[in-house]
């Protein structure tokens, strides 16, 4: 076996050490040599804390496990493995090809050797053209190609895929896809963790599903999806007739390509379905569980009335509140919502802005200011305005004789 857990169990604990997470649980399981395994299993559900047991970067509370006959973390061991992690940590001020000749090197890959397996995945991975450019500048999909060639440069026995196609566009996946198949030909050994369910129906020789740190599901993708106890007869076209009576129809009507087989489930489906059956169990999980659906706030909607209605609320309650106030004595309840651009203006300033100014004027325009001021008063009083005309005129005359007359300056 390539990979053999026994029992595996890592639990993490809180500060006081008391059990906080149980992340993976009781794990059995056995990935054979040339072999595309498949693990499966929702956000939580102990993917990660898998693989990472397994690379010897963690580890196990209970059990234990053996990566390529040895215990994890052996030194000679990890030179026959190529690790992709769910997110790549390159340094990104270094270049596509720096950064594989960094990997090279830490293998200890002669310079010769180091070039040729550079300008190799290079162009597998359909980064050649920008070998030049820094990490940095790269998108996602271009960080996982590169992610993917240090995982191969040291053409590992054992190679271990966290989400490889994450960010990658149709014709980048179709071609990890096709990588894939052709390690396993060669004889490699390929541990794939990925939330695509097609990807991993299309790759893999065998699966298994994991939900709350335990193992749900495991078999050959044909085992699993597979309907035996039901057969499922495909054929060419045949006539309405021919429907009707089905076997002796299909000779008599010679339909070419007939083919018997079982029925089979969509990967997708067979997926939700264990989750659904774990969860029915009430089966503890520190990870994501299925949704309920859209949250109600998200989906209500008002109509353009009731929205007209609240604002209009709003603002005759804001007039009620700096006028007379309710007849019942309480200050109105104004919808938030709905005045809330109102509530944010200073409605101090708003007062002082249409509050009459007294404007200053010319001597031979008073009298025309003063009738219009009359006129405009309404509830003043009239002596109050004749009153503000005598402080006008005192202002623009002499009075005092400590100034020039009215008229004085016009000469000078």
């Amino acid at each position: 076996m390539v990979i053999e857990t026994m029992g595996l169990t890592k639990v993490f604990r809180d500060f006081w050490g008391h059990n906080r997470v149980i992340a993976v649980d009781r794990l059995d399981l056995q990935i054979r040599r040339e072999e595309v395994f498949g693990l499966l299993g929702p956000n939580g559900s102990g993917k990660s804390t898998t693989i990472k047991m397994l690379l010897g970067l963690l580890f196990p509370s209970r059990g234990g496990c053996r990566v390529l006959g040895m215990p994890p973390g052996d030194v000679k061991t990890n030179y026959r493995i190529g690790y992709l992690p769910e997110e790549s940590y390159l340094y990104p001020f270094l270049n596509a090809r720096e950064t594989l000749d960094f990997y090279g090197r830490l293998f200890g890959l002669n310079g010769v050797e180091r070039k040729r397996r550079i300008d190799s995945l290079l162009e597998m991975v359909g980064l050649g053209s920008v070998a030049r450019r820094p990490i940095g500048e790269f998108s996602k999909g271009m960080t996982r190609r590169i992610g993917l060639a240090q995982a191969l440069i040291n053409d590992p026995d054992l190679l271990i895929l966290d989400e490889p196609t994450s960010g990658l566009d149709p014709i980048g996946t179709r071609q990890i896809k096709d990588l894939i198949l052709a390690l396993g030909k060669r004889g490699k050994t390929v541990l794939l963790c990925s939330h695509l369910l097609a990807d991993v129906e299309d790759v893999c020789d065998r699966i298994g599903i994991l939900y709350g740190g335990r193992l749900r599901a495991l078999g050959s993708v044909d085992e699993l999806l597979v309907h035996s106890e039901m057969t499922e007869i495909r054929s060419g076209r045949l006539s309405s007739g021919a429907i009707e009576q089905i076997k002796g129809i299909i000779h008599r009507e010679n339909a070419a390509e007939v083919e018997v087989l079982n029925p089979r489930d969509r990967l997708e489906d067979y997926f939700l379905r264990i989750v659904s059956e774990a969860q029915a169990e009430k089966l503890q999980t520190s990870g994501a569980t299925l949704g309920t659906g859209v949250s109600d706030f998200l989906t209500a909607r008002e109509t353009e009335e009731e929205v007209r209605e609240k604002v209009i609320e709003g603002l005759v309650g804001r007039e009620a509140e700096t006028g007379t106030g309710s007849a019942s004595g309480q200050e109105p309840v104004i919808p938030v919502e709905s005045v809330q651009a109102v509530d944010l203006v200073d409605h101090g300033v708003l007062d002082s802005l249409v509050e009459v100014k007294t404007e200053q004027v010319r001597p031979e325009e008073a009298g025309g200011k003063a009738a219009a001021k009359k006129a405009e008063a309404g509830p003043r009083d009239a002596a109050e305005l004749l009153m503000d005309q005598s402080v006008i005129d005192s202002l623009l005359t002499k009075k005092d004789g400590s100034g020039p007359a009215a008229g004085e300056g016009e000469h000078e």
